[in-house]
């Protein structure tokens, strides 16, 4: 039997698509721009005509990067709101399980903390610490990508890093120990316990919370102090709504839902056993954007 050409090719990129997507929401923070990418990455292989290409995966990886790259840049000439203004698109999944893409999406927990970081990083800063330490890209493929020499790639990647690890701490990798985390603090804001939510809470801990641009954008609180003094707020949210166990971005999160319409998802940061960061995302023209369907039940 005869394989169509064009047909093969696109089997072969079906198969990439989960992991340059992943590449390209890292790079981006936004989910439907990182379809735009992973797109554009397609159309540019249909273009490249019949040259050969001996290492699909590698040419795939690093021409979504260069998208990403252009993208990033595109937004500062634009003079584009900056994301960091903004959470990031989480992605949510049940807690008992995901699909093939979710689990390309949140591989190594890349939690919206982690994120919001990274849109304070520069568009190289982000692709280099993205490609090499995330994607194990070495220097040498990322260079060309940013019109730079391998040596200053990795200098670019170090600044990053540096920014990365002084900003979020590593999550605790037992899922069952950031749910028990989370768990106890969900019981603690129901019954508005200030001193439940401090012994809970790491005193560095940040939360931002994300109720869109009729709320005045993010609004960002800082210490153990100021984020236990919400009590009151987290205790209308959990007894005002329904609450399911999720994964936001590989981490312990919460769906809260009233009357069967999502009023905002949650997700935390555990760290040494104490939450180290609450991102909450209720701004309802991005939530009813997301896509749960996989989340609930």
């Amino acid at each position: 039997m005869t394989v169509n050409p064009s047909e093969f090719l696109a089997v072969q990129f079906e198969e990439h698509r989960p992991h340059l997507k992943a590449v390209a929401y890292r790079m981006l923070g936004s989910l439907a721009e990182a379809d735009d990418a992973t797109q554009e990455t397609w159309l540019r292989l249909t273009r490249s005509g019949d040259r050969r290409i001996d290492n699909l995966g590698g040419w795939l990886t690093t021409v979504v990067g260069r998208v990403c790259l252009d993208m990033l840049r595109a937004r500062r000439r634009r003079g584009e709101e900056p994301l960091e203004a903004r959470l990031p698109d989480p992605v949510v999944s049940r807690a008992d399980g995901t699909g093939p893409e979710e689990q390309a999406l949140m591989a190594d927990s890349v939690g919206l903390a982690l994120l919001v970081v990274l849109e304070s990083l520069t568009p190289a800063e982000r692709l280099a610490f993205v490609l090499h330490d995330l994607f194990g890209l070495p220097f040498e493929q990322i260079a060309p990508i940013v019109d730079r020499t391998p040596a200053t790639a990795k200098k670019l990647a170090s600044r990053a890093r540096q920014r990365v690890r002084g900003a979020t701490p590593p999550p605790d990798p037992d899922p069952a120990d950031q749910r028990r985390v989370v768990d106890a603090f969900l019981a603690a804001a129901r019954g508005g316990d200030f001193e439940g939510l401090l012994s809970l809470l790491d005193p560095d801990v940040v939360l931002r919370a994300d109720g869109g641009v009729l709320t005045g954008g993010m609004r960002v609180l800082r210490g153990a102090a100021a984020v236990a003094g919400q009590a009151a707020t987290f205790q209308r949210m959990a007894t005002a709504a329904t609450t399911h166990p999720a994964l936001v971005n590989g981490l312990a999160g919460l769906v809260n839902t009233v009357d069967g319409e999502l009023l905002s998802v949650m997700s935390f940061t555990v760290a040494d056993g104490r939450i180290a960061a609450i991102d909450v995302l209720s701004d309802p023209e991005r939530l009813a954007r997301l896509d749960l369907d996989s989340a609930e039940g």
